[in-house]
Parts: C-alpha cells; sequence; structure tokens
C-alpha cells in the first residue's frame, strides 16, 4: 500500500484524519490513522470509501504498480 500517497492526497486536499475517520464511521480517528500509518489494512470496501472520499482512484491510493485488465483473447479454440 502506498501509504505516502494516501496522507499526501488527504493532506493537499485540506482534510483531517478526524474528518476521515467520520466519514468511514470510526468512532476515533485513530480508526483512520492506523489505516494511513499502515497497522491495519483496509477492506476493499473501506478502500473504495476512501477513494471516494478523496476523488482518487482505489488503484491510485493502494497499489504500488498499475493494474490494467488485459482485453487479450487468450483462446484460440
Amino acid at each position: 500500500m502506498t501509504l505516502k500517497k494516501l496522507r499526501e492526497v488527504r493532506i493537499s486536499q485540506g482534510k483531517s484524519q478526524t474528518f476521515m475517520a467520520k466519514k468511514l464511521g470510526y468512532k476515533y480517528a485513530s480508526g483512520y490513522a492506523n489505516i494511513e500509518m499502515g497497522r491495519t489494512k483496509p477492506s476493499l470496501e473501506k478502500a473504495k470509501e476512501i477513494s471516494e472520499i478523496l476523488g482518487v482512484e482505489v488503484n491510485e491510493l493502494f497499489f504500488d504498480k498499475k493494474l490494467h485488465i488485459s482485453s487479450k483473447n487468450t483462446n484460440t479454440a
């Protein structure tokens, strides 16, 4: 997970960890802070929520390499 990217995007948008935590339904800011610090990994659902709040694609926030879907058909039957 590119935690540095997650933090940078959040800060660049002027959003606090407390804001993010509340939007995600955490009782305390530490719930979100733990994700940013790498102590806990978010579920796919939480990752999607975070990306929606920040307006950035999930892949850009949570994966080091670009993911792509190949449209090549490998079956030649």
